[in-house]
């Protein structure tokens, strides 16, 4: 093993020491139920030992049992045989009784760790920038969080407490082996030098094999969680097949992983069954010998090997648990990897508290980037006044929306600023700053609730009358109560049981009940018939009041009660035209298009 893995492995473990030490009570309880296995254990097999020397043969019964046992019973077989079956029973519930606890605390406290280990994944990737989940994907965060998370559970719960109360059980085994017969107990632990080299072997092979099939079988899950999220464009192309082949390859490539794996476990395990079984050999061959010669009795030597199955169980469990420990490792790996990932968007822990802003924004040699690429927006600059309705021209890939996400901080300029109401939206606290903003975007995203939840998505607590009067703001309460649970229908995922209008209506309600100081409209017409578009600019013109409005449109009458219209081509501010209509006039001769007449 080399220096750096060394260090790997001593970091990873420091960091997993770190998640449970708020469970420390827990842990003990469970160390402390399974150690008293440990005499469960070793009182098992006493009860034959003392029936073959003491009832079928003439030796004494053990000291401890003759001061235990009354006078009468000590010197009846009979006595004695009774004494042996009840013991066997009350052994046989306390030891079930400590399996049922054990297993139960267990449960318990892994299952809460998990859990509260998940949380944090979770709350972490929601902090984590737009820009990293446009290029990772969501389906990688999903599994690591839905299926790597647990590993924290094996290796702080169901492996580490076992492992140690194994240890003790071996080592006691082994003490009272050696008081029985020394030589016997050389001979049972000749075998754990060749299962810790096993391991030493075994192990970096299986944590690799593991670490390459958890992220082979998260590329699986994404190829099912893209499919079904764009299920109508396969269904329309009937690509079907194409994106079960797709499934099969990389299931395929995680099914040949984990033969892999299994192959490499089933060999350490052949090798833990070679090495037991030459050990139990080893014993039971010295052992007849010292029985032959008088220097151990029969019962000890059935006590001896029945120590010996239990002592040989544990220490192939000890090396089969570093075995599978791979396995969880490699799952931590991967969660904590997650967890390494910083935002490109971060807080500023001292940053200004804002409970509503005056709408004041300027830009200042505004530039941005996506990870260092070609400049997707160059040295933009320009003030608006708060109430301002802003509108932004453009062909697609311009930059528009990138503007609008930069004021949101989706991303922060890679140069220049942005302040609002005079303070730079980096100096705000992150919560406070995007609460002063209402956004309706052009795929209006609903959540698979109610209606009456996804409404009051900013404010959970809004009561059942001030949600209706935003639907109402957004002519939208007529077509909610003709559904049969009106406010209490569910949308269905992503809102589709709706109509592309409804669901924008729906997000415009969403709005006004948020009541954010400055509205940002990306695209709220662009997929929408004339009827709906006019009804929704109906409802955007009220929603404008006494705010900052910035919309961005391909449509012409969209933009056509605004009191400023930006033009943004190639990154760069082309244009700030005051005069809108003229400038629309303008923007649709220059293009030789004309999508809809400002007088529609």
């Amino acid at each position: 093993m080399t220096n750096k893995t060394k260090h790997n492995y001593s970091a990873l473990y420091r960091r997993l020491l770190l998640e449970v030490k708020p469970y420390g009570l827990h842990l003990l309880g469970i160390l402390f139920v399974t150690l008293l296995s440990i005499p469960l254990s070793l009182l098992t097999p006493l009860p034959v030992k003392i029936a073959v020397d003491s009832i079928i043969g003439s030796h004494p019964l053990p000291t401890f049992v003759q001061e235990v046992l009354p006078t009468a019973l000590a010197h009846s077989r009979d006595g004695i045989l009774i004494f042996i079956l009840v013991a066997t029973i009350i052994i046989a519930i306390l030891s079930g009784l400590q399996r049922l606890a054990s297993s139960w605390l267990q449960t318990y406290t892994g299952e809460k760790l998990t859990l509260a280990f998940r949380t944090k994944l979770f709350r972490h990737v929601q902090r984590l920038s737009v820009s990293y989940h446009d290029s990772k994907g969501t389906a990688d965060s999903t599994y690591r969080i839905q299926y790597c998370a647990p590993g924290i559970q094996w290796l702080a719960v169901d492996g580490v407490m076992p492992f140690i109360a194994t240890g003790l059980t071996v080592f006691g085994m082994i003490y009272i082996i050696a008081v029985l017969d020394w030589q016997l107990a050389a001979i049972a632990m000749a075998i754990s030098p060749v299962l810790y080299m096993g391991a030493r072997i075994f192990n970096p092979r299986l944590r690799n094999q593991w670490g390459q099939i958890w992220q082979l079988e998260s590329s699986a899950f994404s190829v099912v969680q893209e499919a079904l999220s764009a299920l109508r464009v396969v269904k329309a192309f009937g690509q079907e097949e194409r994106e079960q082949e797709r499934f099969v390859r990389h299931s395929s490539e995680s099914f040949s992983a984990r033969v892999r794996a299994a192959w490499s476990e089933g060999g350490f395990e052949l090798l833990i069954a070679v090495t037991t079984a030459a050990g139990t050999a080893g014993v039971l061959f010295l052992g007849v010998r010292h029985v032959q010669a008088g220097t151990l009795t029969l019962g000890d030597l059935l006590l001896v090997m029945a120590y010996l199955t239990q002592l040989f169980g544990p220490l192939a469990s000890l090396s089969e648990m570093t075995a599978s420990a791979q396995r969880s490792l490699a799952s931590a790996e991967r969660a904590f990897a997650l967890l390494d990932e910083d935002p490109d968007v971060s807080e500023n822990n001292n940053g200004v508290s804002i409970s509503r802003a005056i709408g004041a924004v300027s830009l200042q040699g505004v530039c941005f980037a996506y990870n260092g690429d070609d400049p997707v927006l160059s040295n933009i600059s320009f003030e608006i006044t708060p109430g301002t309705r802003v509108g932004i021209m453009g062909m697609t890939g311009g930059g528009k929306s990138t503007l609008v996400s930069l004021l949101t901080r989706f991303h922060d300029p890679t140069q220049g600023k942005i302040l609002l109401d005079g303070v730079d939206l980096r100096d705000y606290q992150l919560a406070d700053l995007r609460n002063q903003f209402g956004i309706v975007l052009q795929d209006s995203i609903l959540f698979s609730t109610t209606i009456r939840e996804n409404i009051a998505y900013a404010r959970p607590d809004a009561s059942h009358h001030h949600i209706v009067e935003a639907a109402k703001a957004a002519n939208a309460h007529e077509f909610i109560t003709h559904f049969p649970a009106g406010y209490d229908t569910v949308v269905g995922e992503r809102g589709m049981q709706l109509s592309g209008g409804q669901r924008q209506r729906i997000a415009l309600a969403r709005a006004f009940l948020k009541n954010a100081p400055i509205l940002i409209l990306d695209e709220p017409t662009s997929s929408i018939d004339l009827k709906t578009e006019r009804q929704i600019i109906e409802v955007m013109d009220r929603l404008s009041i006494g705010r900052t409005v910035f919309i961005i449109a391909h449509r012409l009458s969209t933009l056509k009660h605004c009191d400023v219209v930006l033009g943004i081509e190639h990154g760069r501010l082309a244009s700030i035209r005051s005069d809108v209509a003229k400038a629309l006039a303008d923007t649709s001769e220059n293009e030789g298009v004309r999508l809809y007449s400002l007088g529609e």
